[in-house]
């Protein structure tokens, strides 16, 4: 599926978002149903007059005293029945389909590749899932019912003005063109204006995520009047944009009335005429007027709903985008039986998008089964990156991973991640309990007893007595209401409990004091033996025990070994031990 483009146009976006109505057709169609009676009914009350004013006041007919007034309540019960049918309708519609578009979307998001998250911020996002969405549903609402309801009324009091009285219904169309001329020039502009007032709601979105997030590091560091400014800034393009918009749109409505106020004067001129020559009675007139008055009403906001068919096309152009992304590749066929966890990286290179320079340049390395692998180097060495492949968060480009001899391309991803448990220095926890965080998603089936084995092997056991709740504690968005030491136990608790073969370990116990980090390096290393372990770890008195050392500097392999050996080579690994050995000496 292509794509959709800025070039596409608005008939095609707006023939695919109709296409979401399908599944909700009957309701739809009740609605439309109910915005015809209410469209016949608009005519009818201004027909009524005619009789009212002819037969029960002019010729003072005692019949019509009470068929009119009963006439009237009739007509009115009809309108509003109809109207609340409509509207409820409608809106029932439009909202099952920003439900269905939100969970397209999210749906879509959590497939995405790593390369999309980085380029796209989390305000910009959330924009689409929030102010974007609701765009889509004044599309949907306001625009269905005022191309329908007001146009099917705007053809039934003009054809109640014709048969009135047809040559003044002709004076009055020949203004129509110069209504249609002033929508096609303010056509262009809002719908810019409405994809700038987007770009700007993502950017204050964004602006604002920032400064929740590091709301510490703005107080420590004195950053508030910076923050001020940054948000002040963003939110003042953002209305400068909306007043563009809302002032090609309210010129619009003086512009359309103007010329409604002269072709009614010239009409009022001409009925007079008629009236004067006998050839128009007072019922037909007060007929023919309110009719004419009454079409302003739906002319005016057919003329506005150009401002929310910009709006949700230009949000549509947004959403589409997202929703045709490209999902992380998955063209794997080998079911493998049983993963033994044997890892070897042949020739690996990778470059993140946008960069001039590989971080990864022709990576060799060979993991046996039960194989403890630390990485070790400066910031930026390409550790992260290294195990960020291994399970395909990224899409390698140069270079192959084997695991057990198949190339991970070949195998499915969703077979590929069971099989990896990996644990980040930036821990991710979930605003839910403690036990909900460790039996997370493919871990939500573990029984009582295998929970129970690794909270007390993660060293969780601890301090769970200390919680309010146990482990039906809630930890708070991202942990918030944990230490970090705790945060990076329930994460580990969590990867040990999926008992894969393969363990990544990025900084897992960076946040732990020396006794925890002791208690979890001897679980490890009771259940090391049965899996493949990959440790990059800053304090490397943690990786004292593994099998094997590799040091990487600006994405090379330069130094191979263990500990003791590396030591004995004096080279970049025995400068990072001896550096870290003095930060842990006691000051």
């Amino acid at each position: 599926m292509k794509r959709v483009s800025t070039l596409a146009t608005d008939r095609q976006l707006y023939l695919r978002l109709l296409g979401y109505i399908l599944p909700y057709w009957q309701i739809f169609l009740l609605s439309i149903l109910a915005m015809l009676v209410q469209a016949v009914a608009e005519p009818a009350k201004a027909y009524l007059l005619e009789p009212m004013l002819d037969q029960l006041f002019v010729d003072q007919d005692q019949q019509m005293m009470l068929l009119i007034p009963l006439a009237i309540i009739v007509v009115f019960t009809i309108s509003g029945i109809a109207a609340f049918a409509a509207q409820a309708g409608i809106h029932w519609v439009s909202t099952k389909i920003v439900m269905d578009l939100r969970n397209q979307m999210f749906g879509r998001l959590i497939t995405l590749s790593g390369q999309f998250y980085d380029r796209h911020s989390t305000g910009s996002l959330i924009s689409k899932f929030t102010f974007e969405a609701l765009q889509v549903k004044e599309a949907c609402s306001t625009v269905v019912t005022v191309f329908i309801k007001d146009f099917l009324m705007v053809i039934g009091l003009l054809s109640l003005m014709f048969y009135t009285n047809w040559q003044l219904s002709s004076i009055a169309l020949i203004y129509t063109p110069f209504i249609a001329l002033i929508v096609y020039l303010i056509r262009t502009r809002l719908r810019r204006m409405s994809q700038k007032v987007q770009a700007t709601m993502a950017e204050m979105n964004y602006i604002l995520g920032e400064a929740i997030d590091g709301h510490r590091i703005v107080k420590v560091f004195a950053g508030q009047q910076q923050e001020k400014n940054r948000f002040s800034k963003s939110i003042n393009a953002n209305r400068q944009f909306i007043m563009k918009f809302l002032y090609a749109t309210v010129a619009s409505g003086p512009a359309v009335q103007l010329i409604a106020a002269t072709a009614l004067a010239v009409i009022v001129y001409l009925a007079a005429s008629q009236s004067f020559v006998g050839r128009l009675s007072v019922g037909e007139f007060g007929t023919f007027f309110v009719a004419m008055t009454m079409l302003m009403n739906p002319l005016k906001r057919l003329v506005r709903v150009n401002e929310y068919v910009q709006k949700g096309l230009a949000a549509c152009e947004s959403i589409f985008t997202m929703i045709e992304e490209p999902g992380e590749k998955d063209e794997g066929t080998i079911e493998l039986a049983n993963f033994k966890g044997e890892l070897e990286l042949r020739n690996l290179s990778y470059r993140y998008h946008g960069n001039e320079s590989d971080v990864l340049h022709k990576i060799n390395i060979l993991i046996k089964r039960g194989e403890t692998i630390a990485l070790v180097g400066s910031s930026g060495a390409g550790k992260t990156t290294l195990a960020d492949l291994l399970p395909r968060f990224y899409q390698l480009e140069k270079g192959s991973i084997f695991i057990d001899g198949h190339d991970i391309h070949d195998i499915p991803l969703s077979q590929l991640r069971a099989n990896i448990a990996l644990v980040n220095q930036d821990v991710t926890l979930f605003n839910d309990t403690v036990h909900n965080n460790i039996t997370y998603g493919c871990n939500r089936n573990a029984s009582k007893e295998a929970v129970e084995k690794i909270i007390k092997a993660a060293y969780v056991k601890e301090f769970i007595k200390d919680l309010p709740n146990g482990m039906d504690t809630i930890v708070g968005e991202k942990g918030s209401r944990l230490s970090g030491g705790q945060r990076q136990r329930i994460a580990l608790a969590r990867a040990l409990l999926k008992g894969s073969p393969i363990l990544i370990l990025d900084e897992a116990t960076s946040a732990l004091d020396t006794e925890s980090e002791r208690y979890i390096q001897q679980a490890l290393n009771e259940i090391r033996r049965e899996k493949t372990n990959i440790i990059i770890a800053h304090r490397l008195s943690t990786i004292e025990n593994a099998d094997r050392v590799i040091v990487l500097d600006k994405g090379k392999i330069i130094e191979t070994g263990n500990h003791s050996e590396l030591l004995e080579k004096d080279g970049m690994y025995a400068k990072f031990y001896l550096a870290t050995k003095e930060e842990d000496q006691p000051s």
